[in-house]
């Protein structure tokens, strides 16, 4: 009896996330989700390695210290009664709601998680392998800076027509669209020195500040916290906390005489939240690679050649206010 209790206090007084963590999924999204579930070599799988997420729905695993892995939401899935089928979008590739060890094929929010042994987690949610669902992961009881993730916005609405998918079921990364190494960081850009965002990452990380957007953008993407427990959520709405915004965008293009095009527009936002109100216009006009296609796919032109660190300021400024408008139209 006295051995007991002496274990029953021994379990009392251990600290928190010794036995790892819980990871709940909860889908607010207006449709089912199917999450993906991927351990890393070396990591036991958990319960499920993929499953049904109905809308307004939640469930809930329990993971091991030092645990690593992903997951995913798989979206447009379709299985039978005997649990065969597909998904449009993070497909694994099984055949099966079960993802058996197999991963997400792009496009894909991931969510990505190393649980400490007796120390920090570290966890991001990534869009290098392209979105196509929103995301965010938030700690719980845990200690640190425990910060939430993820990205809220729709991109597959503010996707380029050259990286868009289907009918715009996802946004793919410029890596998967195009093969360079320079926009997959591989060859002779595999260093953080030599492979620096491109203007596709800079417009998701414009998007999603707290989100990879290329692979080395460890620095504002990669988040801390000790012993805690983490919700997945899929298209999470906006916290309250946050100020509720009117705005407006109206967007112009102008041919130039010099075969180049103007772009202008005006805008103004308010935050109801705070009492502030903003309002600002702004034009840009470039020529060639930097000009606006007829199309309204400003990005295409510069697909297979320029990247972040060799185009010019008037072109940043232009990714710059064409992702703004999309974002207020959206």
């Amino acid at each position: 009896m006295d051995l007991f209790l002496c274990l029953s206090f021994s379990l009392l007084v251990l600290p928190t996330g010794v036995f790892g963590a819980t990871f709940t999924f909860v889908n607010r999204c207006d449709e089912t989700v199917w999450p993906g579930i991927l351990a890393n070599a070396g990591s036991p799988s958990l319960d499920s390695t993929g499953f049904e997420l109905p809308k307004d729905s939640s469930r809930s695993f329990q993971a091991p210290t030092g645990w690593s892995g992903r997951f995913w939401g798989r979206t447009g899935c379709k299985f039978d009664d005997s649990g065969s089928g597909s998904c449009v979008t993070a497909d694994c590739g099984s055949g099966e709601v079960e993802c058996n060890g197999a991963g997400a094929a792009p496009p894909a929010t991931l969510a990505e998680f190393t649980l400490g042994t007796g120390g920090q987690d570290f966890y991001d949610v990534s869009l290098v392998d392209g979105y196509n669902v929103a995301m965010i992961v938030e700690g719980s009881g845990g200690s640190g800076t425990c910060a939430s993730t993820g990205c809220v916005t729709d991109l597959n609405r503010q996707c380029p027509a050259e990286l868009r998918v289907g009918d715009g079921q996802a946004c793919k990364s410029a890596c998967e669209a195009f093969g360079s190494p320079e926009y997959c960081c591989s060859g002779a850009y595999n260093s953080p020195a030599a492979c620096k965002p491109s203007v596709y990452a800079e417009m998701f990380k414009s998007a999603c500040p707290r989100s990879y957007s290329y692979a080395y953008d460890d620095p504002t993407s990669t988040f801390t916290c000790t012993g805690a427990d983490y919700t997945v959520t899929f298209c999470p709405s906006m916290p309250s906390q946050k100020s509720s915004k009117d705005a407006s965008y109206t967007p112009m293009t102008t041919p130039n005489g010099d075969g180049s095009m103007t772009v202008s527009g005006s805008g103004s936002q308010t935050e109801t939240g705070s009492g502030t109100t903003e309002s600002g216009s702004g034009s840009e006009s470039g020529s060639g690679s930097e000009a606006m296609l007829a199309n309204g796919s400003w990005l295409a032109g510069l697909a297979m050649g320029d990247s972040a660190r060799n185009l010019s300021p008037s072109t940043l400024r232009l990714a710059l206010i064409t992702t703004a408008a999309l974002s207020f139209f959206y």
